[in-house]
């Protein structure tokens, strides 16, 4: 897999994963967790999912920026990783959320994201950057031995982004289970068994906004998981300490990732490119003519660069609506009671995996067969399986009857149980939206180390993740539309913006031909 590519690719990609498994424990929980922990709202968790999302995005070009200037890359990745063993020491401390203590506990757990956030990007860009080197020294290399072996290397630069994304999943793949097993654990270890619904109510009960139908509901499933109801207070504050310390132990796990990613990463530095220094020392053997015309290419390129951007925003829009309001979808309206909630987004990674060759056969086979497909039409494409997708979800919700998710959770156990979606719904939206990913994220990553100018790759790497950042700062209307309206419309809201998105890029395509070439 890694003969024909840069000998840093492995160790790369061995260090990403490894930080992508700490985060994936932690962001495979977050939003449900935040709703747990605190009795927020799923408008509320989600909101501050989203802003957290959004943080680490924007971050990024910050740190590409301080990478760009200070040409110190591997500095600020290491940097980045030990800032985020920080944020999730913090976040690994289990404090009972009381009404008393929330004031300050709320605070000092958006301070941890926003820790995690920081070294995040500190680190993903420059990273991402570092790979983007790694192939313009492998052409640069190829390019001596001829034109053909040229065309050869620069076609490996899509395959190269592709493996190192393959690793990114094998993190998430695992990790999504780490923090419901443990909390499964800790649960069992003081006689409780696990139940989604169970904390919302248990917090309802202590704050006295109980219905009477949910204190029905409250009631049958404190004896259904072992509790006793003769003091429910005293039930609801002891299972509501327990569920949530389990998953704060779990972030432990997180710790320990980062620490393993950032050994990794400084005992392999040695084999990792210095961008931007080659660059400098070259730079005054440039005729004026040939500066002005550089300009312009540049250019043109960042004009590229920012008409695929806008597009990422809406897929990113889209696609991580899987830790929100396809989360929420898996909490209400499918049935999850052997598995839980947050492990659906194990789906996705495990997809990645298996998908990857194949999507990879396809473009190596079409391009042998001399009908190539560029890297902008393969982003088209993928807002087109995107948007399946979600026609896919929209139909089966109407059909269904499905209303919000709201009214959805007031009815009794018993007439959710017969409207209640089975898992396949799930496996089938994720199989379209992991092989939309396929056609967009490593192949985007591919493409901005493209048309990066060498003195801007973190920069424009950060930009990426820019876009990104702009797609998660709207992921809260997901789970707004989600509660508000029959949920069809939720999904039908996100078909919308993938086929939108795809024919505009569409009508891109040409021109983005043209400059990439």
């Amino acid at each position: 897999m890694f003969k024909n590519h840069p000998k840093g690719l492995l160790l790369a990609a061995l260090s990403n994963m490894g930080e992508r498994f700490g985060y994936y424990i932690m962001n495979a929980v977050l939003a449900l967790f935040l709703c747990s922990k605190f009795g927020l709202s799923d408008g509320q968790s989600g909101f501050i999912a989203a802003m957290f999302l959004t943080a680490i995005y924007v971050l990024s070009l910050v740190g590409g920026i301080i990478a760009d200037r200070t040409q110190n890359y591997k500095g600020t990745i290491a940097w980045g990783l030990i800032i985020m063993a920080a944020g999730y020491v913090l976040l690994a401390i289990p404090v009972l959320a009381t009404p008393e203590n929330i004031s300050w506990l709320l605070p000092f757990t958006v301070f941890a994201l926003a820790l995690i956030a920081c070294g995040n990007g500190l680190f993903k860009g420059n990273l991402q950057a570092i790979v983007g080197q790694m192939y313009d020294n492998f052409e640069a290399d190829a390019a001596k031995q001829g034109p053909e072996r040229l065309k050869w290397a620069q076609g490996q630069r899509d395959a190269g982004f592709q493996i190192f994304y393959v690793f990114i999943n094998v993190g998430a793949l695992v990790a999504p289970f780490v923090a419901p097993l443990l909390r499964s654990w800790w649960l069992n270890s003081h006689g409780l068994a696990y139940n989604a619904d169970l904390p919302k109510l248990c917090h309802e009960f202590i704050s006295g906004n109980i219905s009477a139908n949910d204190m029905q509901n409250l009631t049958e499933l404190v004896t259904k998981v072992g509790g006793d109801t003769a003091d429910l207070s005293a039930f609801c504050t002891q299972y509501l300490d327990i569920f949530n310390t389990g998953i704060h132990y779990s972030f432990i796990a997180s710790v320990v990732t980062m620490l393993i990613s950032l050994a990794i990463f400084l005992l392999s530095k040695h084999l990792f490119p210095t961008p931007g220094k080659k660059e400098a020392a070259v730079a005054q053997e440039y005729t004026e003519q040939e500066k002005q015309t550089m300009a312009k290419e540049i250019k043109q390129r960042m004009y590229a660069l920012f008409a695929v951007l806008g597009i990422a925003v809406f897929f990113w829009f889209s696609f991580h609506q899987n830790g929100q309001s396809l989360s929420f979808f898996a909490r209400d309206f499918v049935t999850t009671e052997s598995i839980a909630p947050e492990i659906w987004q194990a789906v996705n990674p495990f997809f990645v995996i298996v998908l990857t060759p194949v999507v990879m056969w396809l473009f190596s086979w079409l391009t042998k067969r001399g009908n190539p497909i560029s890297t902008p039409r393969k982003i088209a494409y993928g807002m087109g399986i995107a948007g399946i997708a979600y026609l896919f979800l929209a139909v089966y919700s109407s059909t269904q009857g499905y209303p919000s998710a709201t009214e959805f959770t007031a009815l009794s156990d018993s007439a959710k149980a017969g409207l209640k979606a089975g898992p396949w719904v799930l496996i089938v939206t994720y199989f379209f939206l992991t092989t939309a990913e396929l056609f967009i994220s490593p192949l985007g990553l591919s493409f901005v180390s493209k048309v990066a100018p060498k003195h801007l790759q973190g920069l424009c790497q950060g930009l990426w993740l820019g876009a990104t950042a702009v797609g998660n700062g709207l992921l809260w209307i997901g789970p707004l539309i989600y509660n508000e309206y029959p949920i069809w419309v939720c999904w039908t809201v996100f078909l919308a913006v993938c086929v939108i998105s795809m024919a505009v890029m569409f009508g891109m395509v040409k021109w983005l031909e043209r400059v990439t070439k």
